[in-house]
């Protein structure tokens, strides 16, 4: 299986904007496995998960961090449902990480 591209995460810091976020070697290895865990099967969707895990992720809180990982173990369909909002996750802990995405992409 290839690597996926090579950016400042995998080098134990992450550039987010213009900051710079350090992280431990454990770190950097679950978020390298986050980022192809944030590939999915949609286009759609990947446009939306894999800047969002290779840009914000790493500057979220630990609680969002963990609702972040909950959120993209969820299937493809109720992903797109969510995000085109057509359908509102049950859990609010969902519900309230897909309104975070949408409102990176959604300006008001």
């Amino acid at each position: 299986m290839a690597e996926p591209p090579t950016y400042p995460a995998y080098h134990h810091g992450s550039e987010c904007g213009r900051f710079i976020v350090e992280m431990t070697e454990e770190q950097a290895l679950i978020h390298r496995r986050l980022w192809w865990h944030s590939r999915r099967g949609m286009l759609e969707l990947d446009v939306l998960l894999v800047p969002y895990t290779e840009s914000v992720y790493p500057r979220l809180n630990e609680d969002d961090q963990r609702i972040y990982r909950r959120l993209i173990d969820n299937e493809d369909q109720d992903l797109w449902n969510w995000f085109l909002e057509k359908s509102k996750p049950e859990d609010p802990e969902m519900a309230y990480m897909v309104r975070k995405i949408l409102d990176r992409v959604q300006p008001d």
